[in-house]
């Protein structure tokens, strides 16, 4: 039967794109920023928003992508909310070169610096510092938001960790340019003036340690913030700033012009052919993703509509069935693929297997294939949709602790850059077994239909439910038919909630949620990325017991 009369994969199909519109819906009221009043306030001063800004600056109809979107989501609601984290970041293309742009959302909150603000900022910093990428900071903002400054500024991944990186930056040759579009204060002028080159747009951009309120507090000194320091100031007194802008619009066209003068970079090598689109459309990712975690389905057919020409050369294909590797080239790229199986499956002693499930046989495979992948230099993607190790007598008695180990070591020290999409579930230690964010992908991202949990919200609600019934009982309480399934769906919903993508993407957990039939430009841009910066160690795994 064609799978477009498939009735399966038009239910996938249906309940997937519903999934994709919901994520589109929630991106639109992120873009509003801090709301049409503050975007119209901001307007009236003569500025653009963060997002107009990035607008202008990228180069007209070239791809992008967008670092931390829903950083923040439904988090400080007692303060107003932090829509991105009052920060925008994306990685994009300015006078045709690749770079990092961070743009101050001073819609938010003045552009005043949360606790995820910071995390996010230093994430961003990351990035180009793992990839070489030059990096454009648009500054607009209040400095660190006061009623959580405790969470925000003593500690080593807190508010002064980006001036070190600053540091670190410019010592490696990383490109480093630096706008003053509005506010600019206290510790945070010092980002702009560790960065190689800064400019300041007149009347609306500022820079100071302290500002007018606070000398007159502190000093006595009674002055205006454009004569203490505006860009007359620093342009031609102080010399702290290099280049003053007559508007936000000059401002950017000059960056432009800086970045179209700069030199060519040395590659790290990975293997590029002309690009092809897959044979088998990308948009039926939709119609093979089953509509509940319960179906089975087959990760080649995801794969096929990933990859260039559908062409997929598998590694042991009849070997640890429970996870899929290959090659294949995204974009042109020559990339390794490892995927979940979330499908039953026979094992090579006739044992049934479960999908999803990582046996000994497919970590030991996965592992092996990781490891092939460094000594040849070709980039890592992951596909997700994993519930874990396999447990049990058999297991144990296997080895599937000691193969387990064997995976997540060739992972942690794989040299190669890495990509993480995480398609359906992303359990427990399958989760690092298969890149999750603590063994360093370049970029990870998720589908709609992610869950990020130790274990699904039905097992972890089941488990807390024993635990919580049993103190009741101890307690002397009797626990009937109807109260525990009310402790149950109490149980349940809440870790439902903390198992959504949109609950790991405010955190930071992931880089974004993406609609699956972009996951080839994902790829595709965190590979040129990479390609930015050359490998400057041997591969070596350590111990690894066999």
């Amino acid at each position: 039967m064609a799978k477009k009369e498939d009735l399966n994969f038009n239910k996938n199909e249906d309940v997937n794109k519903l999934l994709v519109t919901d994520l589109e819906k929630r991106l639109d009221a992120v873009y509003m920023g801090g709301g049409k009043k503050r975007i119209e306030k901001h307007h009236s001063k003569g500025k653009l928003t963060a997002r107009e800004r990035i607008d202008y600056l990228l180069d007209k109809g070239s791809n992008r992508i967008e670092i931390g979107a829903f950083v923040g989501d439904k988090m400080y609601e007692e303060y107003g909310g932090c829509p991105s984290g009052g920060v925008v970041g994306v990685i994009g293309y300015v006078s045709g070169k690749q770079c990092v742009v961070v743009a101050n959302d001073a819609t938010v909150k003045a552009g005043a610096w949360f606790p995820i603000t910071g995390k996010k900022n230093l994430r961003l910093q990351e990035i180009s510092l793992e990839n070489r990428l030059p990096i454009i900071y648009l500054v607009d903002s209040a400095g660190v938001f006061l009623p959580l400054q405790d969470e925000i500024f003593p500690d080593k991944e807190h508010f002064g960790r980006i001036f070190r990186n600053n540091a670190i930056m410019s010592s490696m040759g990383i490109t480093q340019i630096a706008a003053i579009m509005g506010s600019c204060v206290a510790g945070g002028a010092y980002l702009p003036i560790m960065s190689d080159e800064s400019l300041i747009v007149d009347k609306t951009g500022s820079i100071f340690l302290a500002g007018s309120y606070l000398v007159k507090a502190a000093i006595g000194e009674d002055i205006d913030n454009e004569t203490l320091g505006g860009a007359t100031t620093h342009c031609e007194i102080s010399g702290v700033t290099d280049y003053k802008c007559k508007d936000d619009k000059d401002c950017l066209d000059t960056i432009k012009r800086m970045m179209d003068k700069i030199g060519d970079y040395e590659k790290a090598g990975f293997n590029r052919a002309e690009s092809k689109n897959p044979k088998q459309e990308i948009e039926d990712v939709y119609g093979f993703l089953p509509d509940t975690r319960e179906k089975q389905y087959e990760v080649r057919n995801i794969i096929k509509s990933l990859v260039d020409d559908s062409e997929f050369d598998e590694y042991k294909g009849s070997y640890g069935k429970t996870i899929v590797c290959g090659y294949a080239r995204i974009d042109g790229w020559s990339v390794g693929i490892v995927a979940n199986q979330r499908k039953v499956v026979k094992s090579k002693t006739g044992e049934m297997q479960f999908g999803g499930v990582i046996y000994s046989d497919s970590a030991d495979k996965a592992a092996r294939f990781i490891m092939n992948c460094n000594q040849k230099k070709i980039p890592l993607v992951f596909l997700q949709d994993v519930s874990g190790f396999m447990v049990g007598s058999r297991s144990e008695h296997g080895g599937i602790i000691k193969d387990g180990a064997k995976m997540v070591s060739a992972q942690a020290n794989s040299i190669v850059p890495k990509f993480t999409i995480i398609m359906g579930n992303s359990y427990g230690a399958g989760n690092y077994a298969m890149c999750g964010k603590a063994y360093d992908p370049r970029l990870i991202v998720a589908w709609p239909s992610a869950q990020l949990a130790v274990m699904s919200g039905s097992a972890a609600a089941k488990t807390l439910l024993q635990i919580e019934v049993a103190s009741l009982k101890r307690k002397g309480e009797k626990i009937t038919k109807e109260k525990e399934d009310e402790l149950y769906n109490k149980i349940k919903d809440k870790y439902d909630e903390q198992i959504s993508p949109y609950y790991a993407a405010a955190r930071l957990w992931t880089d974004a949620i993406i609609d699956p039939v972009d996951t080839r430009k994902w790829i595709s841009m965190g590979i040129e990325a990479a390609n930015h910066a050359p490998i400057e160690k041997q591969y070596n795994v350590g111990i690894i017991q066999t």
